[in-house]
């Protein structure tokens, strides 16, 4: 046989970094690939339901799924983080010492929490919400104190969905809380949305600080700066929602990123560095505009990613991304949620729906996005394309969860 024929009939090599939502779903609809070989790198055993961690944080629901439940038989699972890739060798040195070789790469490392330095004693004494560890370790310290803190409330920083989301989880099981929103509570929402979402969070006795910021966090206090003006009060447990960070892989790696680190690609999601590495998720920024980060993109982004690898496989060009979004769901506590419906390029439409209606319309949504996964794994191209090409802009101006 000819060096050439070995190289035709050896079987690629599809390396998925990430097992996010983006990464599973790109890695279960690459497993349709007959020729190649696909491995999940994820630095967990177990994936993360990561929309319902404020549930996990406040002990009313579970955030983590089996991957054999939501990941193809096919697809190897490889639990372990991404150190460096070396573009040039096609190879990803992991942080346990050891090795992967790739054909193409799927780069879905996805967000990480607020940084640990962002605000003055956060790392010390403060929660950053949006991991699966830091949640572990806020359920922990929540459990240790009692439901109930007769010192102070709790102190979410950080008024968007994640942040409100997490302090009515809080405020429904019984946590006295406080949100310290920066310039406006929901900045993403339109405003009849944020009335309602304001009116959930008054009945939940939540109070609302808005125009303002926390300037440090201390073991137990807060200083909140209002109008120029410092003041000290206590709080049992500071969490930080204030949006989200990437991991700095692509960066140290040598590719080309946006000011946060994502890794800059093309309109089909192909890295403008190199045509075998591919983009999906977070921490991904098409032309340098990145989409919200949102499980509602990356499980768009996911199936749009894998379909570049395969057209390529196939000897074919890839397409430009479709992306649509429909709307920002939000619970509120287990009983009440707002929905704000978006037009496809993820700005505010006028309706809004609320109350326990909402809240079941938001558990049928995170249910489905497992089920999607699913579905995926079981048929992979089972997930529909849908939407229309982005309009330039940029759309990563709010970030959530």
């Amino acid at each position: 046989m000819s060096a050439s024929q070995v190289s035709a009939s050896r079987r690629r090599q599809i390396l998925v970094l990430g097992g996010g939502y983006a990464g599973t779903m790109a890695a279960n609809r690459l497993s349709a690939a007959d020729d190649a070989d696909v491995v999940l790198v994820n630095p967990r055993p177990r994936f993360v339901h990561r929309i319902r961690l404020h549930q996990w944080v406040a002990g009313t629901g579970t955030a983590d799924e089996d991957f054999r439940h939501v990941l193809n038989g096919r697809v190897r699972l490889v639990v372990d983080t991404a150190g460096r890739i070396d573009a040039a060798g096609r190879r990803v040195e992991l942080a346990s010492g050891a090795a992967l070789d790739y054909d193409h790469l799927v780069y879905a490392i996805g967000s990480s929490g607020t940084p640990a330095d962002a605000i003055d004693g956060v790392a010390e004494y403060g929660f950053a919400l949006g991991e699966w560890e830091a949640a572990q370790r806020l359920r922990a310290h929540l459990a240790g104190i009692g439901r109930t803190d007769p010192r102070a409330p709790a102190t979410v920083i950080g008024g968007g969905l994640t942040g409100i989301e997490m302090a009515a989880e809080l405020a429904d099981a019984g946590v006295p809380v406080r949100v310290v929103c920066g310039a406006t509570l929901a900045p993403s929402f339109g405003a009849r949305a944020r009335q309602r979402a304001r009116r959930r969070l008054a009945k939940l006795s939540i109070e609302i600080l808005e125009d303002c910021h926390v300037a440090s966090v201390g073991p137990d206090t807060v200083t909140i700066v209002e109008r120029g003006e410092r003041r000290v009060v206590r709080s049992s447990t500071t969490i930080v929602a204030a949006g989200f960070g990437v991991p700095d892989l692509a960066a140290a790696s040598g590719l080309s990123t946006d000011a946060i680190g994502r890794l800059i690609t093309d309109e089909t999601l192909t890295s403008v560095d190199d045509p075998r590495i591919v983009g999906a998720g977070d921490a991904v920024a098409p032309s340098g505009m990145p989409f919200r980060m949102s499980c509602q993109a990356a499980n768009q982004l996911g199936p749009h990613a894998a379909d570049t690898v395969l057209a390529r496989l196939a000897g074919a060009e890839p397409v430009a991304v479709r992306l649509a979004f429909v709307g920002q769901c939000t619970s509120l506590g287990r009983h009440g949620a707002v929905i704000q419906s978006t037009h496809l390029d993820d700005t505010p439409a006028r309706a809004v729906v609320s109350g326990r209606f909402a809240a079941t319309i938001k558990e049928v949504v995170c249910r489905s996005v497992i089920w999607g996964l699913r579905v995926e794994g079981r048929r992979p191209g089972a997930t529909p394309s849908f939407g229309r090409p982005r309009e330039t802009g940029d759309r990563g101006a709010e970030v959530v969860a």
